[in-house]
């Protein structure tokens, strides 16, 4: 009785190959060395993080003269052989001035007599350089080559480290050795963010300091300040939905919401001292409950602390007078030196009462 399994005859055996040893062996380098051994590592070793790993083809010189004849000056080279060298960067680094954000990425070079051009492809998945789409190279850099005494039968692929900031990645075959310099400490420029941040200000004019009359100073004295990340709805359902009920939300997106008290202030009946504090609300269907903490160099309300917090205030709901694509802050003076921070979206605002001392 089978019962389902199936098995392979001894003729169709016959057509099962497996690979030989490649003449031209994988390898693979990475930096720091270590990573390659995180299990036999201590927890703290700087070592346990890989933060550039090259898998490449080895060829041998096999007594032929390489560069100039094996591999013709002017041509482009895989810098090895068979599939496309492959590099790694665990985190965005810096190649002559070309920011290269963290992945992976194909390594082709035009040799020439003194000379390399290097350049990384997002290409992936290449053997060798015919048909390769040069559009999606990101980067092209030339570096110089030198000649060195001891020849190296294997073309072999590694890394110096030069300081904490920066590290060279070396080629070297027959008797030809090329450097790329990398720095790993990368210049961060951020691109558009999709929930810009924004300031609101009470008194809104305070932020005018240099363009206030003398006469208009001490009345715009600033007393506080909201610093928020504004997300918008586009087209999606925000409360209850997007920002789900009874769960803890950072009013706003990115870091977390904080509010700067120029002066001492009361809320909920707790006396805060002037200074910068975070806030986060609980939403539900016809209330929020607002949370002053402490927690302010954090992102967002994940494994928030409860011990950061300071107090809370239950806040009725209110519909906006007209719909919030973006989430807004604006302020109310109610007198007797208590103003609403009210925070509005989508068609949902709540108060968050703050009594002044004076």
């Amino acid at each position: 009785m089978c019962l389902g399994l199936s098995f392979v005859s001894a003729q169709d055996k016959k057509g099962i190959t497996f690979p030989d040893l490649d003449k031209s062996p994988l390898d693979m380098a990475t930096y720091p060395d270590g990573a390659a051994y995180t299990n036999y590592l201590s927890d703290d070793s700087p070592d346990r993080d890989p933060k550039i790993k090259v898998i490449y083809s080895r060829p041998y010189k096999k007594d032929r003269k390489v560069f100039g004849e094996l591999l013709k000056f002017g041509e482009e080279w895989r810098l090895g052989a068979n599939e496309g060298t492959e590099v790694t960067f665990f985190k965005d680094v810096e190649i002559d001035g070309v920011t290269v954000p963290r992945g992976r990425y194909i390594m082709f070079a035009d040799v020439n007599a003194d000379s390399w051009n290097i350049k990384l492809s997002k290409q992936l998945f290449t053997a060798g350089t015919k048909n390769r789409d040069k559009t999606q190279d990101i980067l092209s850099t030339t570096v110089k080559t030198t000649s060195i005494s001891d020849e190296s039968e294997q073309f072999t692929i590694g890394f110096q480290k030069i300081d904490d900031y920066n590290v060279d990645m070396i080629f070297q075959w027959d008797k030809t050795q090329a450097i790329l310099p990398i720095n790993m400490n990368a210049k961060v420029l951020e691109g558009e963010d999709k929930s810009p941040m924004d300031y609101a200000y009470y008194p809104r004019r305070s932020k005018y300091q240099n363009h206030l009359k003398p006469e208009e100073v001490d009345a715009n004295q600033p007393k506080m300040r909201v610093l928020y990340s504004r997300p918008q709805m586009k087209g999606r359902k925000i409360f209850g939905e997007l920002v789900k009920y009874d769960e803890l939300w950072r009013l706003g997106a990115n870091q977390t919401t904080v509010v700067t008290f120029y002066e001492n202030v009361t809320i909920g009946g707790k006396e805060l001292r002037r200074g910068t504090y975070g806030i986060f609300a609980t939403p539900k269907a016809n209330q929020w409950e607002f949370v002053i903490h402490s927690n302010t160099n954090s992102w967002g309300s994940y494994k928030h602390d409860e011990e950061y917090n300071i107090v809370s205030v239950m806040s009725n709901t209110e519909k906006t007078p007209s719909t919030l694509e973006a989430l807004s802050v604006t302020f109310e003076d109610k007198k007797n030196k208590t103003v609403d921070i009210i925070f509005g979206w989508e068609n949902t605002m709540a108060r968050l009462p703050v009594t002044f001392e004076k």
